[in-house]
């Protein structure tokens, strides 16, 4: 089988189902697990936006024209509380008023330890399985994608907003009270947050007290101990036993790879 690699599909079961998508197929990855598998890159890349040959990737699938001009490339998505969209010099202006000012959730999730992060109201629970955390909760429901930003840098005075992900591969990890640290942040942060709110209008955030944990599983019968990390521009061939899927990752008995990191890759799939 071949096509250009896309981020894996996931659906939240226990444990989670993987897919591969290869160009128009859906590879069921799951099975695989105890199995030998093998990816050879073929040495083209196509851009995710535009579909247009490249010969570097940029931003995770991205050529680099998008990369300089897309709104969706900018410094503000990974920082929204950079938001330029009031100074009127948003790369574009539709695409930001289309994904931008739509609700998004603030969340702690416990994926190498506790962490803060934001996601659109679309992506839970993607974006959890995604950053491969093993507890996840909601914790606010904001308005805009600017405004979850600047609660997220509330809360991370206080908690990491980042992944140890060699941490998280290993599963390196212990179980948090994930509701004793939402109830404490509510506290501490009051008035940072009500500053936010007064800011922004009186339904701009709301707060979620009552949201259960959702515990996550992921398909893998033997984690890592040491992380080697495969890239297929260095070495256009990966082959192994699969162990495992976690976030975005293939757990192999020979390495890890990260199939997001070479969104647009041209890949033949081997079984």
């Amino acid at each position: 089988m071949q096509g250009h690699l896309k981020k894996l599909h996931t659906t939240l079961n226990a444990p989670v189902d993987y897919e591969l998508p290869l160009g128009d197929q859906l590879i069921p990855l799951n099975p695989f697990i105890g199995k030998t598998i093998r990816l050879v890159h073929t040495g083209n890349i196509v851009c995710v936006h535009c579909n247009k040959p490249t010969k570097k990737s940029f931003n995770q699938g991205y050529c680099y024209k998008c990369f300089i001009t897309l709104a969706q490339c900018d410094m503000c998505i990974m920082k929204p509380e950079t938001c330029h969209f009031a100074a009127g010099t948003c790369r574009e202006p539709v695409w930001g008023e289309q994904f931008c000012f739509k609700p998004h959730f603030v969340y702690l999730a416990n994926s190498s330890g506790i962490k803060v992060g934001i996601t659109r109201e679309t992506q839970l629970p993607t974006r959890w399985i995604d950053q491969g955390a093993v507890q996840a909760l909601p914790i606010f429901k904001v308005a805009s994608r600017q405004i979850s930003g600047f609660v997220e840098v509330v809360l991370a005075k206080h908690v990491s907003d980042k992944t140890s992900w060699q941490k998280m591969l290993k599963n390196d990890i212990e179980p948090v009270d994930l509701i004793a640290k939402r109830d404490e942040l509510f506290i501490t942060c009051a008035l940072e947050l009500e500053a936010i709110k007064q800011r922004f209008g009186v339904n701009s955030l709301m707060l979620l007290p009552n949201e259960p944990v959702v515990d996550i599983h992921f398909p893998v019968d033997n984690y890592p101990t040491k992380i080697k990390s495969f890239n297929f521009d260095k070495n256009p061939e990966v082959t192994g036993v699969l162990h495992g899927i976690k976030g975005q990752y293939l757990l192999l008995d020979t390495g890890v790879i990260n199939i997001r990191k070479f969104t647009g890759y041209g890949v033949d799939f081997f079984q």
